[in-house]
């Protein structure tokens, strides 16, 4: 194939992949096909759309998110490849810009991601309410249009992001031996860069993040946090994900010397329910 797959990943956040798919749906350029993989508790159904849906089912306990992306990616021939989120909505142009952006430049590039509120994307949304409603990311800045190259690699962010197949593959893909949630992103935007791959942030190109209940620090994935960082840290030479590691500490759970990280204690629920952010 040598269109656009857009790619999600899904696990118990059924009523979001809906407005996901709405999104694409009232596109500019819709997709040549979209890929679903399915890590729900019990298998999902295809969602109904006007262009073709890939079921990928992932049976698992967690959120093996490196290789939840190489699964999809691995399921389509498409040329171009859009990651999205479960939890974003595309706009009205966002598939056509991230499009037009990789046929012109072999790159590692990010959609403009605005955060949105509790009741911001209920039903019967309009583009022109997520617009007004959505926050942009406080540390990513977005041109209002064409490209901006961010020289920092950290910034790579996994919410919408594409690249060409080929350069995908040409990757690896994601490292898998980074198991769970977090930095499995940092580290593919770093190989990225490595591999001198331009990060680019591609203005007009919008998806609106929905609203769900988080953690700060995310205390549910303590284990893989701190196991990830390790594995970062021997990588690259620093670690990661600094503001969570440096949360963990001020909580006495880790202690962080100059090149290990020990864990001190497990969080305990009712750590995990203090950090819960609704």
């Amino acid at each position: 194939m040598t269109g656009l797959a857009v790619l999600t990943i899904v696990r118990n956040r059924a009523a979001h992949l809906d407005n996901l798919v709405e999104g694409l749906r009232r596109s500019s350029h819709r997709p040549d096909e979209l890929v679903v993989v399915d890590m729900n508790d019990a298998p999902m159904a295809p969602p109904l759309a006007e262009f073709p849906v890939r079921m990928v089912r992932l049976e698992t306990d967690g959120l093996p998110l490196a290789v939840a992306r190489n699964r999809a990616a691995a399921a389509t021939t498409a040329a171009h490849l859009l990651f999205l989120d479960v939890d974003c909505i595309p706009l009205h142009d966002c598939l056509s810009s991230m499009r037009s952006t990789l046929v012109r430049r072999d790159a590692l590039i990010c959609a403009d991601v605005r955060y949105l509120g509790p009741d911001d994307a209920r039903d019967g949304w309009t583009e022109a309410g997520l617009l007004a409603a959505g926050r942009p990311h406080p540390v990513r800045t977005f041109p209002v249009a064409g490209v901006r190259r961010e020289r920092n690699p950290g910034l790579f962010w996994s919410l919408a992001f594409a690249m060409r197949r080929a350069r995908f593959d040409a990757l690896g893909g994601f490292d898998e031996r980074f198991t769970g949630y977090g930095a499995e992103d940092t580290d593919f935007g770093f190989r990225a860069d490595a591999a001198g791959v331009p990060l680019l942030f591609v203005g007009g190109a919008i998806a609106c993040h929905q609203h769900h209940a988080v953690y700060d620090p995310p205390l549910q994935h303590f284990a893989d946090i701190v196991q990830n960082a390790r594995r970062f840290r021997a990588i690259w030479g620093r670690w990661p994900m600094e503001g969570w590691l440096t949360a963990f500490a001020d909580m006495g759970l880790v202690a962080i010397g100059p090149d290990d990280l020990r864990i001190v204690r497990a969080p305990t629920p009712d750590d995990v329910a203090r950090a819960r952010v609704s």
